[in-house]
């Protein structure tokens, strides 16, 4: 059955990707590229592949808190997030990017979350654990090596 709340939580965590490539237009390809594996997730739901859908959900998001660590987007997410609730410092402007890259790690979080739940309630102890999440370790790391490699050569001075 498919499960329409991570549906929408991977759509959410798309249409976080596409803001971002709004407020970084140099990146634009680079956050499309990002969510294309939620769009894959959704398909896998909707094509009741639900077990590679639920492990993707929950490495996916996993890799992309790691990448946004590995930058400095939720770092400087944090700091947003502290300066909004402190007293204003003189001089500070508010950051959009640094703002949706803490909306897209709470959403990335709560993806991880339902897509766990969802995981251990349907498939936990049916014999697929190990080789659902071999092969979705390999998708991830390849589809994130990718993103990797192009992300360096981007920002590298040439």
């Amino acid at each position: 059955m498919v499960h329409r709340g991570i549906a929408t939580q991977a759509g959410l965590l798309m249409f976080c990707y596409i803001l971002l490539s709004h407020f970084e237009p140099s990146f634009f390809l680079f956050h499309l590229y990002q969510s294309l594996i939620f769009l894959v997730i959704i398909l896998m739901l909707f094509y009741f592949e639900d077990h590679f859908a639920y492990m993707l959900g929950m490495l996916a998001p996993a890799a992309s808190l790691l990448i946004m660590v590995g930058t400095g987007m939720l770092p400087a997410g944090l700091r947003q997030v502290w300066y909004l609730v402190s007293p204003p410092y003189p001089g500070h402007k508010a950051d959009p990017i640094s703002s949706m890259a803490i909306v897209t790690g709470v959403c990335a979080v709560l993806m991880i979350i339902f897509c766990a739940y969802r995981w251990k309630r349907e498939f936990a102890g049916g014999g697929k654990g190990l080789s659902t999440f071999l092969i979705s370790l390999g998708i991830v790391v390849v589809y994130y090596g990718i993103l990797i490699v192009w992300f360096w050569r981007e920002v590298s001075p040439r």
